[in-house]
């Protein structure tokens, strides 16, 4: 039986996904728990002490992922890494340097500078996975009741299919997540201290505010996430617009640069008072980063404002022999309305498919046999997720323990109740 809302996982070389799963069956993949809603754990907490010889196993598994292609950095949110630098074990250390080097350079999806920041930092690039986990899962989320689900799939290239190739906002959506995920996970890792290269900010620390309260704590090192991020999220755009200088290498920056700004917006600040009996005599306060679930619902938002950006035109002859004060003041008004996007707001410059039907060619797996919500009138509703086809009534069984009674001593007994609820499929 299918659950229902959920992303479909499919796609990509058998051989690739052999070798993904092999590797997190191994090792364990970094960062899976980090998507879901309140914002998850800090990656890298509880894995074991990897062996020398395991390392060859990983070394040869990530060669045979990373020889696809050259592929695409957010796949590392797919497939995962595993600690490759764990502390104390003294064994692992005398290999370390060798064989980060040859991990960094064999991660699916890395360029050149991704992979230089990757062996300066091995155990960054634990966050950088367990961001881009947390940004595919709470895409998945945002849209599971709707006509594109943000399906991932086994491809190196594509992680999201060919919809991480066109410039629609689903794109700008992905691009803004997954960025905004490796920031969450760098300041998360900073501040926990997972991290040799920073800790939380405490540049503000002991300051006093015109409020009468004092800046304490730790606070979350912000700065260190965003300007880590630039680096290593947005080298890819870089380099192919050097190459190329291509609007859609513009359009992802952007977009890199409006999810880390969504973070920075929603920082939070927490206090704590001191003082006899509870008065809140001296109060200390620290910046903290949101939940990443309240990222996503801000960059959904964005999401349904996004601005499509047009297509300059060429200039006539006509045009050309405009006298020479009408051409200044048309240039003025270009100029003021040159890019009407917010440095928040997200940008794309092709119009969404509907996702109605499967089109192989396209990426798209339409919404034949998706759930839908007969009583809804939103997204999930089955007038809208099924595109005016219908949809298919069926019965589902389910059968639960219920009305669970503790009996002395020491055991609880339930009943088995069976229930029958109608679902509804898209035709």
């Amino acid at each position: 039986m299918l659950a229902r809302g959920t992303a479909e996982i499919g796609g990509g070389s058998s051989f690739t996904r052999a070798a993904a799963t092999a590797a997190a069956a191994a090792f364990g993949a970094v960062g899976g728990g980090g998507g879901g809603r309140g914002g998850g754990g800090v990656c890298g907490v509880g894995h074991p002490p990897i062996s020398s010889w395991n390392y060859e196993i990983l070394l040869v598994l990530l060669l045979a992922i990373g020889n696809v292609s050259a592929g695409n950095w957010m796949y590392l949110g797919v497939v995962g890494v595993t600690p490759l630098l764990p502390q104390g074990d003294q064994e692992v250390q005398n290999v370390s340097t060798s064989s980060a080097v040859s991990i960094c350079q064999h991660l699916p999806g890395l360029v050149q500078q991704q992979v230089a920041v990757c062996q300066s930092n091995p155990d960054t690039i634990k966050s950088v996975s367990a961001g881009a986990r947390r940004g595919i899962n709470e895409c998945q989320n945002q849209f599971k009741n709707e006509r594109w689900n943000c399906t991932t799939g086994g491809d190196v290239d594509m992680p999201f299919g060919y919809t991480i190739k066109r410039g629609s906002k689903e794109t700008a959506f992905i691009y803004a997540v997954t960025s905004a995920g490796v920031v969450h996970a760098v300041t998360q890792a900073c501040s926990s201290g997972n991290l040799t290269d920073c800790s939380c900010d405490m540049s503000k620390q002991g300051l006093s505010t015109p409020e009468g309260w004092k800046w304490g704590g730790c606070s979350d090192n912000l700065r260190f996430g965003i300007q880590f991020a630039r680096q290593f999220v947005d080298a890819p755009e870089k380099e192919r617009h050097k190459k190329f200088k291509r609007k859609r290498n513009l359009m992802n920056l952007h977009n890199n640069e409006a999810g880390r700004e969504a973070v920075a917006r929603l920082m939070k600040m927490q206090c704590r008072c001191h003082g006899v009996s509870g008065s809140c005599e001296v109060k200390t306060c620290w910046r903290s980063i949101p939940s990443f679930s309240a990222v996503g619902d801000y960059l959904k938002l964005k999401y349904h404002s996004a601005v499509q950006l047009k297509r300059k035109k060429r200039r006539s002859s006509s045009r050309r022999r405009e006298p020479p004060r009408r051409r200044r003041r048309k240039r003025r008004s270009r100029r003021n309305r040159r890019f009407p996007a917010g440095k928040d707001d997200l940008v794309h410059i092709h119009k969404s498919p509907n996702y109605c039907v499967q089109d192989k060619k396209k990426g798209i797996l339409g919404t034949h046999g998706r759930y839908c919500n007969k009583t809804s009138n939103g997204a999930d509703s089955c007038k809208l997720l099924c595109c005016g086809r219908g949809y298919n009534t069926k019965v589902e069984t389910y059968v639960d323990r219920c009305h669970c009674k503790f009996v002395w001593c020491c055991y609880v007994k339930c009943k088995t109740c069976v229930t029958n609820v109608d679902v509804y499929t898209c035709k």
